[in-house]
């Protein structure tokens, strides 16, 4: 069992990476807790994954701090962009394409 240290300074975890879960866990371990402005569910949110956080890891802090996590980039600030080629769509309209009635394109021709 991980017990909470007992001096008065700590420093923030790096939490960026880690899934909600275990970021909430890496910094109740220290003695901080957590909020997220982007989620105001944040206590039930598991599998998301921590991407910006306030202050950064290494900061000395006192103990009973908070950390401000994000789990979304905010406007402007990166993310995955398209992740597919968007390839424009033939233009609408125009007769639609007759098909070829089914059966043999090359008929037998007998030489007899």
């Amino acid at each position: 069992m991980h017990t909470t240290p007992t001096t008065p300074e700590v420093r923030v975890p790096r939490l960026v990476g880690l899934m909600a879960m275990d970021a909430r866990e890496a910094a109740k371990s220290r003695g901080l807790s957590l909020i997220a402005p982007d989620r105001p569910d944040s206590s039930l949110v598991v599998v998301d994954y921590v991407v910006r956080q306030y202050p950064q890891p290494g900061t000395p802090v006192p103990r009973d701090s908070t950390v401000a996590i994000w789990f979304d980039f905010g406007e402007g600030e990166g993310g995955g962009g398209v992740r597919e080629p968007r390839i424009p769509r033939p233009p609408s309209g125009g007769r639609p394409r007759a098909l070829d009635e089914p059966g043999d394109p090359y008929p037998l021709v007998s030489s007899a």
